[in-house]
């Protein structure tokens, strides 16, 4: 990867719905070069999908939250394989220090939210977790 495949990455971030000719404008190198970049990033598997981003306020009744996950053993693959299948675990991130896991976890009511995380505590390969309500955010 190169400055090139960086600077198209960067734009296609801000907005995944830019057209190849606006960002080979943008960095003034031609359309077929910049189609040719992203179909190898693609393909590399780099660039493994194109989404949406939604306005947090749009949701106002979402409960939104981030648990801190500690992971018996060698357990962490495991987990995380078990969090992709349940439906209010948005994304899974590996970290460092105290925790193993940072699930990113949305749910509809404070019931749902509630029974969501006691599914995830009741896994046996957790050791402990610690749960944070998102109350604000604040995009950059």
């Amino acid at each position: 990867m190169d400055d090139l495949d960086r600077a198209i990455l960067a734009q296609l971030r801000k907005d995944a719905r830019t057209s190849i000719s606006s960002i080979a404008g943008d960095l003034k190198v031609a359309r077929a070069t910049v189609q040719h970049r992203i179909t190898r990033l693609e393909n590399d598997g780099t660039i493994v999908g194109y989404t949406v981003k939604v306005n947090p306020g749009s949701s106002p009744n979402v409960v939104r939250a981030i648990m801190s996950i500690a992971t018996e053993g060698n357990t962490a693959k495991s987990v995380v394989t078990r969090l992709s299948g349940s439906p209010n675990v948005v994304a899974v991130h590996s970290t460092n220090g105290k925790w193993d896991l940072i699930a990113d976890i949305q749910a509809d009511s404070l019931e749902e939210f509630d029974k969501a995380i006691n599914e995830i505590r009741e896994m046996k390969e957790i050791s402990s977790s610690e749960t944070n309500l998102l109350l604000s955010t604040y995009s950059f």
